[in-house]
């Protein structure tokens, strides 16, 4: 139609329909597109007229196109059109809002030299630029010109100042700017408010926050979805997560629809709290209402779930990720991976650091971090140490973090000179060491009692202007306090409050072991009543230390006075704690069945099996919890059970089961899980199945490790039908199908050198269209071939 009314040579309805395409375009490639159209348009007499040239640099400055801008109004300047202070007030805000504040005063000078004045929008616009430098002193010079000149200023002028100073974290200048407006009789806007509403919670001052947005409510200033936003962002960070969340459905109540920044908040800090399923709702509300959750909202149910340690879930998120968007980063890969690394499954770990680098994601230093701190913490520091060779292979530069990670696992596999070795090779890639590098290797020399290495590397540290922290101060302890040297530690103690480092619950719990170690007790309880007089709330490995100390001194009931103590306080033991009670139970019944054998003049000798003996002793202790007012609850029990799974201790955990359901307690399905796990591996594989059937119909959704369990038990069983059964039941529920292979395959069955039903369920699963990607099959490709090999 433009072109037709061009060649009709109709320019003002032209120039109508060249204004509606400026204004059409909603983005940087269609003003392009509209701008070499126009051009060309030019060039047969279709010129731009003052309304379109400013509606051009209007459009430019919304899509942030700064060159264009100052093109458009180089040809507005040489064209003969008579530029308007419209005109210039655009071109300074768009240079102003990119810092460019030089440049705006440039166009400013037009401005006089047009003999026109500079308005309020002029000046709030150099205001900004300034702002966006950081430079206030020149923003209050120009808000004092203003005021010197007669302008009138209004609530935008005071808005750019307030938003400057908090940026800048000068809080209170900020709210005292809000004051002065008020008393000028210029009213804040939602956008005044929305700032100062943040900074308030950023710094803490949360109810100041609240209160700011309870006073604009009664100026008849209602919040807008961002005022909402800040609020709820500040609040949540804030551990008042609760009343964020009422914010929320305050909104939604109010019409006020939220933005994506707004839900990745409460999603963020739910998953943070652990409180998945809130977070989940949230996230089926924003599908089921059309809106596009992004990288920010996947990542943080992932890291959430890893949290959790349901990581299978988080698995499926990735399934769901890889095939719908929004795609996944090296974030997201990088939480997972941490994900599997705390749950112990290393192997998983490096599967998924193939098929992120498949799908195209380049592992980064932090990738390596976590797989070298994770294979350190496991004992595998030869695993540990060829990370660390292939990042660098790879072209990545380690960095402190990775190399304090292997420093670190060196030193706790007491590899100490090797750690020395890394340290130096650090330093020689110029890398400086943080303190928490000193630290790692502090602690391995300090538990080798190598202490004048320890000297001279504190001394190094001096040399390097890194204060010594809690950390270090407690690991020196920590370590003298292992050698026996609880003397020495206590001097660091002193010298450490010397320079007003506090010593920490670490740095106590150190002391109280090394003071029992030495048969201190009584001293290393003064020591935890002198703690908790300084606020620090002892936890199980203190309480459990000192349990220790005082039953090596055979005085078992001040021990289990102690251990009231500590469920009173609200820190419950663990199966360690209830170990060494054991321990003090047993050498009390030794002790008594030692003297009745002296007084009947006979050998003592026990018909007694040694199952016997610790089903008697564990009673005892639940007895002995009830006569001083210590009644044995669910978590008592199932600490015990859990504890006794892991010894292999299956009989005593299978009567202790019976024996918490006769005191009306009901095992959770952690317990039964372990219980199941243990059936499996001793092949009784009915009893296991019928845990699994009752788990089930409680609604508990058991993890892939039980169905390996299970399906491996009844392979070596030889009840190959029900493990298709089984197999295929389990395909009916949500997985990651490379997680399937990965653990049900890979880690039960070819571990079992079951490769044939291995091909079989692998076949299962290709027929119900379960998508495998490539590298899981190159992974699958490679452990079958060990087996031929």
């Amino acid at each position: 139609m433009l072109n037709r009314l061009v060649f009709d040579k109709k320019f003002t309805p032209a120039d109508h329909v060249k204004i509606l395409m400026i204004k059409g375009c909603r983005n940087q490639e269609e003003i392009k597109w509209v701008i070499e159209y126009l051009s060309e348009l030019s060039r047969k007499g279709l010129g731009y007229t003052l309304y379109s040239f400013n509606t051009l640099l209007i459009q430019l400055g919304k899509f942030e196109m700064v060159e264009a801008a100052k093109s458009a109004y180089q040809e507005i300047m040489s064209s003969g059109t008579v530029p308007s202070l419209l005109t210039f007030n655009t071109m300074i805000n768009l240079l102003c809002k990119k810092g460019r504040v030089e440049e705006a005063k440039m166009i400013m000078s037009h401005i006089y030299q047009r003999e026109l004045s500079p308005d309020v929008f002029t000046y709030t616009s150099l205001i900004l630029g300034h702002c966006r430098n950081r430079d206030l002193d020149a923003a209050f010079v120009v808000f004092d010109r203003m005021v010197q000149d007669g302008i009138d200023l209004n609530a935008a002028t005071y808005t750019t100042l307030i938003n400057g100073l908090c940026s800048e974290g000068r809080v209170d200048e900020a709210m005292d700017m809000l004051d002065e407006m008020i008393e000028k009789g210029i009213e804040p806007t939602v956008y005044t408010y929305t700032v100062p509403v943040s900074s308030l919670c950023a710094v803490g001052r949360e109810k100041e926050a609240v209160d700011l947005v309870v006073n604009m409510r009664k100026r008849g200033c209602e919040p807008n979805v961002q005022t909402y936003t800040a609020l709820i962002s500040g609040l949540s960070q804030s551990g008042l997560l609760e009343v964020a969340i009422g914010l929320y459905h305050d909104m939604l109540r109010k019409g006020l629809l939220p933005t994506m920044v707004t839900f990745n908040i409460l999603i963020t800090e739910l998953c943070r709290a652990k409180n998945i399923d809130r977070a989940f709702n949230i996230f089926r509300w924003i599908e089921a209402h059309g809106y596009k959750p992004n990288t920010i909202t996947c990542n943080a149910l992932i890291h959430g779930l890893c949290l959790v340690g349901n990581i299978e879930r988080a698995m499926v998120l990735l399934s769901e990720m890889l095939k719908v968007g929004p795609a996944p980063t090296v974030i997201t890969y990088n939480t997972l991976i941490n994900g599997y690394l705390k749950r112990g499954f290393l192997d998983n770990a490096m599967r998924l650091l193939d098929l992120m680098k498949n799908n195209g994601c380049k592992a980064d230093e932090w990738t390596y971090a976590e797989l070298i701190s994770g294979f350190c913490k496991r004992g595998k520091l030869d695993l540990a140490s060829a990370l660390f060779q292939e990042m660098i292979k790879n072209g990545l530069s380690p960095n402190k973090v990775n190399y304090t990670a292997l420093i670190d696992g060196l030193s706790k596999e007491e590899k100490v000179d090797d750690a020395l070795a890394l340290l130096k090779r650090m330093e020689e890639s110029g890398c400086s060491p943080g303190i928490e590098t000193y630290n790692a290797i502090i602690n391995g020399l300090s538990k080798k009692n190598r202490l004048l290495e320890v000297k001279r590397l504190c001394n190094k540290l001096a040399e390097s202007e890194l204060l010594p922290n809690v950390i270090t101060y407690s690991t020196l302890i920590d370590g003298l306090c292992r050698n026996g040297e609880t003397h020495l530690a206590f001097e660091i103690l002193h010298d450490m409050e010397r320079r007003n480092c506090m010593p920490n619950l670490y740095t106590y719990s150190s002391l109280i072991y090394g003071l029992c170690l030495e048969g201190q007790a009584d001293k290393a309880e003064s020591l935890l009543r002198e703690m908790e007089k300084k606020g620090l709330a002892p936890d199980y490995v203190t309480y459990t230390s000192l349990i220790d100390g005082f039953v090596a001194l055979d005085r078992l009931d001040h021990a289990l006075l102690l251990l009231r103590q500590m469920v009173d306080k609200g820190c419950q033991p663990n199966y360690r704690t209830f170990g060494v009670l054991l321990k003090g139970l047993q050498k009390e019944h030794e002790l008594i069945s030692g003297k009745v054998s002296v007084k009947r003049e006979t050998v003592y000798s026990s018909t007694a099996s040694k199952n016997d003996v610790c089903i008697e002793l564990l009673c005892t202790l639940l007895n002995r919890m009830s006569e001083i007012g210590c009644e044995p609850n669910e978590g008592t029990y199932c600490t015990l059970i859990l504890g006794l799974y892991r010894d292999g201790k299956t009989y005593e955990a299978d009567q202790l089961i019976e024996h918490m359901r006769e005191k009306g307690f009901s095992p959770t399905s952690a317990a039964y899980c372990s219980l199941l796990v243990s059936y499996c591996n001793n092949l009784k594989v009915d009893a296991a199945l019928e845990i699994f059937d009752s788990l089930i119909q409680q609604g508990f959704r058991p993890p892939l490790s039980i169905y390996q369990s299970l399906i491996c038990a009844l392979c070596r069983s030889s009840r190959l039908k029900e493990v298709e059964v089984l197999f295929e039941n389990m395909l009916g529920k949500k997985w990651n199908n490379d997680e399937i292979v990965w653990t049900i395959l890979i880690d039960g069955l070819l571990k079992e050198r079951e490769s044939e039903l291995c091909m079989k369920l692998l076949h299962v699963m290709e027929s119900k269209s379960c998508n495998i990607s490539f590298q899981t099959y190159v992974i699958l490709a490679r452990e079958l071939s060990k087996l031929d090999g």
